[in-house]
């Protein structure tokens, strides 16, 4: 009887020890299934563009006059600036949006090494410059320089010291907006891919936000500025 009863207790331990060996068996296939589910991953980028308008310009307008005595040279600048203010003013322009810095004098006597065969010794760059977020009022006004030309005024735009620079100070605020636009391009290429596979897209592993670029639509329109960004996005796929 004690014998039979021994040979049960073993039959029913091995049962137990088949059962719990089978089942951490499963858990482990199912595990290591699982593991490998994390490897599949898909890699995506999604693009968003904007075109805004520019909303602050600088405009410096320089122009040159010649002589010989600094005196007569400081008189004519000091009357050309005013003409200058005066016409900027007209046309719409404020008194804190112009600026008037010290004008840049080269006396070619002065340098040894130059040949200069000009009856003049004094060159003078003087520069009035608009700071302004004035866009549209700015732009009008360079449409009507040719006005002081007829004022006796030759504005000299040949330095890329003295090009008209646009910039888009807005940034901030469509941020949010355009990177959410490129995150959802980037999940459509992924479920896309996905699609494709024959797998379905599961949730994001990595995500980076690639850096905003702003630059000119083209060199014709400079105002019009063309906004940026690229993220990449890796996805699980089940």
């Amino acid at each position: 009887m004690e014998k039979e009863n021994k040979c049960n207790c073993k039959s029913s331990s091995g049962l137990f020890v088949m059962i719990g060996l089978v089942i951490i068996g499963i858990c482990i296939v199912v595990g290591v299934n699982k593991f490998k589910s994390f490897d599949r991953i898909v890699s995506v980028k999604g693009l968003c563009e904007k075109e805004v308008p520019a909303d602050r310009v600088i405009w410096p307008i320089a122009y040159k006059i010649l002589g010989n005595d600094l005196i007569s040279l400081y008189e004519e600048i000091n009357a050309n600036n005013a003409i200058i203010v005066n016409f900027l003013k007209e046309n719409g322009l404020k008194d804190d949006e112009i600026s008037i810095p010290a004008p840049d004098i080269i006396d070619m006597q002065a340098n040894q090494y130059s040949e200069n065969k000009s009856p003049y010794r004094y060159i003078v760059t003087a520069v009035v410059t608009i700071f302004s977020d004035q866009v549209t009022v700015t732009r009008e006004c360079m449409n009507k320089q040719t006005e002081l030309l007829k004022k006796g005024i030759a504005l000299y735009g040949d330095d890329y010291r003295y090009r008209v620079e646009y910039s888009y100070t807005g940034l901030n605020e469509i941020k949010p907006q355009m990177i959410e636009e490129a995150t959802k391009n980037a999940r459509a290429a992924a479920e896309k891919f996905a699609k494709d596979s024959k797998s379905g897209l599961g949730k994001i592993k990595n995500a980076s936000q690639g850096l905003f670029s702003v630059s000119d639509r083209d060199m014709n329109t400079p105002y019009i500025k063309n906004i940026r960004v690229v993220t990449s996005v890796d996805y699980y796929l089940k």
